[in-house]
C-alpha cells in the first residue's frame, strides 16, 4: 500500500487490515510471453503479515501513535478522498456486515465502517446486498422498504458527502413507482458520488429462486420485480464500475456484457447462504474476474441475520489474473485493496481474450445429426 490521503482525526486500529495487504499470487510465465508484474510486497510477505501491515499503517499515520492532521472542515472524514496524489493507486474498501431487521442499528454499523474506510484513504466503499436490513419474513421485508427518495438513502447521501467518498450501496429494498399496483419491491444497487448524488441505480435482473431440499429455500420472485436492464459502467476514481447483485454472479453473460461496455471493476454485493457460499462463492468470483479480466469486488453479509437466516460472509477482492488480493475474516469488518489499472491492462494485452471472442458462433447451437 503506498502513501495516501490524510486520515481523519480519529485514529483507527489494525483490525480488518491484515488480509487487505496480502500480495496477489504471481502468475507464471505465459509460454513465451513476458510474465506479468511480480506481486507487490513480495519481499515483505516473508514476515508475519500482521506485523508488516501494522508497520505500514503506522508509517502512514493510520494506527494509534501516529499524528494525523485534522480535516480542515472539522468533519468526521476528510473531504475529497477521491483526489489522490500523482502516481498513487486508488484504494477501495469492502464492508462485511450482519444486517438485521433493525434499520437504525444497521445504519449505525454501516456508517461506522464507511467512516473508518475514509479515515484510511479509501475513495470507494462497497456495502453488501441488504445493507439496509434483512427482514425475518416477507411481510416485514415489504413493510420496511422505502423509495430511493426516502429518509434512509438521504442519510447515506449525507454520509457520502461528509466522508468525501463514493458509496456502492449494494442491495436496497426499493419501493418503486409501481409499488401501489404491484405490491412488490426492487432489489436495487445504488451508486452515490462524493457529493451524495445518485449516479446509477441497477435493479437486480436475476432473481434467486432456489430449492435445495432440506437445506435452502428461497423465492425472491414472490415479492421482488426483476430489473429491466443492465446499467452501463460508471467512471469512478478507481476505474469504470459495472453493477450487479448477488445471484447475478451465476450468469457470466452479464459480466461479459459489462466488460464489452468498458468495465474495469465488477461488483457483486451479496448475501450468500452458508450452503451455497461454501461451495460456490470464491470459485464463481474468481471465474468472473478471469473471463472478464476485471477486478471483482464482492461485499457480503456475514453471520446470523435473524433466527432463520445465516449468511456466509468472506467478502473479497479478486484481481484480473484471478488472484484473491483481499478478504475479510469472520464477522463484521473491512478489507482493502489497491486497484492497479496498469496491471489490468497488461493482463488484457498479454492474453487478449476479448479480441479473440467469436460472437458469430455464440448463438443457439443447431441440432446436428445423430452420431
Amino acid at each position: 500500500m503506498g502513501a495516501r490521503r490524510q486520515p481523519c482525526p480519529q485514529a483507527a486500529g489494525p483490525e480488518g487490515v491484515a488480509t487487505s495487504l496480502a500480495a496477489p499470487r504471481g502468475p507464471p510465465s505465459l509460454g513465451g510471453l513476458s510474465s506479468l508484474p511480480p506481486p507487490r510486497l513480495s519481499a515483505a510477505s516473508r514476515l508475519p503479515l500482521r506485523s508488516v501491515c501494522q508497520d505500514l499503517l503506522r508509517a502512514r499515520g493510520r494506527l494509534p501513535g501516529s499524528s494525523p492532521r485534522p480535516a480542515a472542515n472539522g468533519s468526521s472524514c476528510p473531504p475529497g478522498a477521491m483526489a489522490g496524489s500523482p502516481g498513487l493507486k486508488p484504494l477501495v474498501a469492502v464492508c462485511q456486515v450482519t444486517s438485521t431487521p433493525d434499520k437504525e442499528l444497521n445504519f449505525t454499523a454501516c456508517a461506522g465502517l464507511v467512516r473508518e474506510a475514509a479515515q484510511r484513504g479509501a475513495c470507494l466503499v462497497f456495502l453488501p446486498e441488504g445493507f439496509d436490513y434483512i427482514g425475518s419474513d416477507t411481510v416485514e421485508t415489504l413493510g420496511l422498504a422505502e423509495s430511493l427518495d426516502g429518509d434512509l438513502l438521504g442519510r447515506y447521501a449525507g454520509l457520502a458527502r461528509d466522508c468525501g467518498v463514493w458509496l456502492s450501496l449494494g442491495g436496497f429494498h426499493e419501493r418503486g413507482r409501481d409499488w401501489p399496483t404491484t405490491q412488490r419491491i426492487y432489489n436495487c444497487h445504488v451508486l452515490l458520488d462524493p457529493t451524495g448524488c445518485r449516479v446509477a441505480a441497477y435493479r437486480k435482473t436475476h432473481l434467486c429462486d432456489v430449492e435445495l431440499e432440506g437445506r435452502v429455500s428461497m423465492k425472491e420472485s414472490s415479492f421482488t420485480n426483476p430489473g429491466p436492464e443492465i446499467v452501463p459502467p460508471v467512471s469512478t476514481p478507481a476505474g469504470k464500475l459495472g453493477l450487479s447483485i448477488c445471484y447475478d454472479l451465476r450468469f457470466p453473460e452479464i459480466s461479459l456484457a459489462l466488460r464489452r461496455a468498458g468495465a474495469e471493476i465488477l461488483t457483486y454485493p451479496s448475501a450468500f447462504t452458508v450452503t451455497t457460499g461454501s461451495a460456490h462463492w470464491e470459485v464463481l468470483l474468481r471465474a468472473r474476474a478471469i473471463e472478464s479480466q476485471c477486478y471483482v469486488v464482492a461485499a457480503a453479509q456475514t453471520g446470523k441475520n435473524h433466527e432463520r437466516r445465516t449468511s456466509y460472509g468472506h467478502s473479497l477482492v479478486v484481481d484480473p489474473w484471478g488472484s484473491v488480493v483481499a478478504q475479510c475474516r469472520e464477522g463484521p469488518g473491512l478489507c482493502y485493496a489497491e486497484i492497479d489499472l496498469d496491471y489490468l491492462h497488461r493482463v488484457r494485452r498479454e492474453i487478449p481474450v476479448h479480441s479473440h471472442r467469436r460472437p458469430d458462433l455464440y448463438g443457439t447451437v443447431a441440432a446436428g445429426p445423430a452420431p
